[in-house]
């Protein structure tokens, strides 16, 4: 029976709804057998994940999603199989918190600037156990009736350009990936389609991961077009990366981002795991 993985999703620790033990109870009912939590900018959710995983008899993967910046443009890149308790990563960790509190807070001063008031109580209070990100600020702004739904959040005030947009806080690529290798782990560029970068300037961000010694790309991110799937396809020969895939998984109602949705990674990549010991 060939084994059906996803290697990319998150929990109520980061930005996603259901606990590590409800998603691992989800992907196990989706037929997933090897299941990486890979939660933005923290490990907070592996210990639970890993004893629900065990219960079950799925294979979970210890996983982050690291925040970086590359030309100034924000980009993710995945840990996948790291060691969890390695210090080195978990000071990296600590670290991004920091970087996070202090984003949320000049995010918030800037949307007061405007006129919307309240919005960092209203982060920390709703964010929990999770580690805040600009999707808590856009439901803010939905929930208050700033906006009409997440998307126009986004388009009116967070994203590139807009009121609450703040540049820059995040550690370079090549810092990144040594985080992940110190701790014994894999770096696989996240998602390379949603960058909306040109066909050039991809191949660029390729080059300078592969420099900074990334290994592997998500060549199946969600449900996605055949074509995206044959250009990432050739990035990775290109540049001799192992294939990734993942759901990127958030929460249920989502089929586009259902845990096992990607199906299996094409034929003629090396898969991620080849290397690894389970």
């Amino acid at each position: 029976m060939t084994k059906i993985y996803d290697l990319h999703c998150h929990s109520d620790y980061s930005d996603g709804i259901l606990s590590p033990s409800e998603l691992v109870s989800r992907a196990h009912a989706q037929s997933v057998n090897v299941l990486a939590l890979t939660d933005h900018d923290t490990l907070s959710g592996i210990q639970e994940a890993r004893v629900a995983a065990q219960d079950c008899g799925l294979d979970l993967i210890p996983g982050i999603e690291f925040s970086c910046q590359w030309n100034g443009r924000g980009v993710h890149i995945v840990g996948l199989n790291v060691d969890d308790e390695n210090d080195e990563l978990l000071t990296a960790v600590e670290n991004q918190h920091q970087r996070r509190t202090e984003r949320s807070e000049t995010i918030a001063q800037k949307l007061h600037k405007v006129g919307v008031e309240g919005s960092l109580a209203w982060v920390q209070a709703n964010a929990g156990k999770g580690t805040i990100g600009r999707p808590h600020f856009a439901q803010f702004l939905l929930e208050r009736g700033h906006v009409k739904s997440i998307n126009q959040a986004f388009k009116k005030y967070l994203g590139a350009g807009k009121p609450g947009d703040v540049k820059n806080v995040w550690p370079e690529i090549a810092e990144t990936v040594d985080w992940i290798k110190a701790a014994g782990g894999t770096a696989v560029l996240a998602h390379p389609d949603k960058y909306k970068l040109t066909r050039t300037k991809l191949r660029e961000l390729c080059a300078d991961f592969k420099e900074a010694g990334g290994e592997a790309i998500e060549v199946l991110s969600g449900k996605q077009d055949v074509n995206v799937t044959r250009n990432i396809m050739l990035l990775a020969e290109e540049f001799e990366f192992s294939g990734s895939l993942g759901s990127d998984f958030h929460q249920p109602n989502q089929p586009w981002q259902e845990l096992a949705c990607c199906g299996y990674l094409p034929e003629g990549i090396e898969p991620v795991w080849q290397h690894w010991r389970h």
